[in-house]
């Protein structure tokens, strides 16, 4: 069995060795991308929800560079979010700017009552191109 492989994109924030996790995980020809977050370089959050989840995207695109991956690799996604009812029109500004056009990935929303100070995440699964 081949053993899983870290992923971290260039210029990887504090948050991953504050916390003591991986960025992503390939298993195969899968990649499992840890939560992301709106979080600055020094692992603050972004203060404005709009521009805190327009940075989890930029982290998010981040990692999947690091594994040769893109957004149209993206097959799940789960968002999670401290305010859902009144989050959901900015999240879905940002969600189309990102993904502009069908097929859509699978999505997942999930209202949560603590984020580490953050009020967005976004976790996804990739397939892996067979170039990368």
């Amino acid at each position: 069995m081949t053993k899983s492989q870290s992923v971290f994109p260039e210029g990887r924030h504090a948050l991953y060795d504050t916390h003591k996790y991986s960025a992503a995980l390939r298993s195969g020809d899968l990649l499992f991308v840890s939560g992301q977050v709106g979080s600055r370089a020094d692992g603050t959050p972004e203060p404005n929800y709009e521009d805190q989840v327009r940075l989890a995207f930029e982290n998010l695109q981040a990692v999947l560079k690091a594994a040769g991956c893109g957004l149209d690799d993206i097959v799940d996604v789960t968002t999670f979010h401290t305010d859902p009812e009144n989050q959901f029109e900015s999240l879905m500004k940002v969600k189309d700017e990102v993904f502009e056009e069908a097929p859509y990935p699978n999505w997942t929303a999930v209202g949560v009552n603590w984020l580490a100070g953050f009020d967005f995440e976004i976790k996804v699964i990739a397939r892996i191109p067979d170039d990368a």
